[in-house]
């Protein structure tokens, strides 16, 4: 989670005003304060920032802000400055569990590297504490489905919509993406949570295969991944155990199956039956900021499975996977992050960090992946919400390798 909140405390009005420029310059949204009192209201548990205060202030000095803030939140960074260039007093901030400790004046690049280094462990603290309240609540689709982007909420309800509605469902997505578990969810997630969930590839099942899968989960879920490959003849068979209703079947597929029913290589009461309830996983090429939220899980993931110490993720490494295109989706990025872990390879990308070119073209497909989503693949209306002309629009679409079509609902 990325946090660049900074709640400056100075009773000195040009100190304040000098360092709250260096904090605006290096991008930090910057609140400040001339004292205790002014910045109390501001300190709380989830508070998604960074302090840093003066030591000598008039009534309440930074000692007792320091105080304050850890009674309010242990893990809240604070760093205290001093004009004083007391050693015992470093020595007592840092005991009393100061961040860090800086003597002013102190150069803006030393400044600003000990306020960003702070605002990456607040982030990291602020994010496990969402991961854990995620496992801690009873809803199956906020704790295993991992993201922050409007198009992982979007996935969370669809699934909730599915699992409510209890009937047939087909999960659809590009290859990697997550189907088998995105239909596990479903299943968690509706009122037969706590009967049978079985999963099974469709290609090559028979008759007899079939039935006994369907016993086996009867009150509960059966799972067929890529269900377009199911014989025709198991089709029909699927299709009379349906009849029955004591089992609910969600269906996988990476393809598109309305070709194969227009073809007739999917029966179209098979189809349709699945089609009623769609539940349709986002590539992580349509939603980028989601990439370092599930790269994380999966590094924290893969250091627990091995019983290692999950190794640091730089702000590099993680403008690196962004940058990437991930065609193998969810499945490539845990495979990397496992390698990342086990030290096997260079994660990132050949050039290392990204330069402002890479980052704002990063940026610009994000922004027209996005119009693109809010209106459903309509090219036109996507310009016009960017304010671009139209030509402008496709070429940028043709640079970036988009499709609108893809978007549509």
């Amino acid at each position: 989670m990325m946090v660049s909140r900074v709640l400056l405390v100075d009773d000195d009005a040009s100190v304040r005003e000098a360092l709250g420029q260096s904090l605006e310059l290096a991008d930090f949204d910057t609140l400040t304060a001339g004292s205790f009192v002014e910045a109390k209201d501001r300190i709380r548990p989830d508070f998604d920032g960074v302090i840093v205060s003066d030591i000598r202030m008039p009534g309440r000095d930074g000692f007792h802000l320091l105080d304050y803030a850890h009674q309010q939140d242990p893990e809240l960074p604070v760093i205290l400055l001093t004009g004083e260039g007391d050693i015992p007093m470093a020595v007592r901030a840092m005991s009393q569990g100061a961040f860090d400790f800086l003597e002013k004046p102190c150069s803006p690049a030393d400044f600003t590297a000990v306020v960003r280094r702070a605002l990456k462990t607040r982030g990291l603290v602020l994010e496990n504490r969402r991961l854990k309240a995620q496992l801690e609540t009873g809803d199956p689709a906020a704790r295993l489905i991992f993201g922050i982007s409007p198009a992982a909420e979007r996935l969370r309800a669809r699934v909730r919509m599915a699992a409510r509605a209890g009937t047939e469902a087909l999960v659809t997505g590009a290859p990697g993406t997550g189907i088998s578990k995105v239909a596990e969810v479903i299943h968690l997630a509706s009122p037969r949570a706590k009967a049978p969930f079985q999963k099974r590839a469709a290609s090559g099942l028979d008759r007899a295969e079939l039935q006994a899968l369907w016993q086996s989960c009867a009150g509960g879920s059966l799972f067929l991944d890529g269900i377009g490959g199911l014989s025709q003849d198991t089709q029909l068979a699927l299709i009379d155990l349906m009849e029955q209703g004591d089992t609910v079947l969600i269906g996988g597929s990476t393809q598109d199956l309305s070709v194969a029913a227009e073809k007739g290589e999917m029966s179209s009461d098979l189809y349709y039956r699945l089609e009623v309830c769609q539940v349709r996983i986002p590539s992580l090429s349509e939603r980028p900021e989601d990439i370092p939220v599930l790269f994380r899980h999966y590094v924290a993931q893969a250091a627990e499975q091995a019983g290692l110490a999950p190794p640091e993720i730089t702000e590099d490494l993680i403008s690196s996977l962004m940058a990437q295109d991930w065609p193998g989706n969810a499945r490539s990025l845990m495979s990397t992050a496992m390698r990342f872990v086990l030290g096997l390879g260079d994660v990132a990308a050949p050039e290392g960090s990204l330069g402002l070119a890479e980052r704002m073209a990063q940026v610009e497909r994000s922004l027209l992946i996005e119009a693109l989503r809010k209106n459903e693949g309509q090219a036109r209306l996507a310009a016009e919400a960017l304010k671009l002309p139209r030509k402008t629009f496709y070429d940028k679409l043709a640079k970036y390798g988009l499709k609108p079509e893809t978007y549509r609902a």
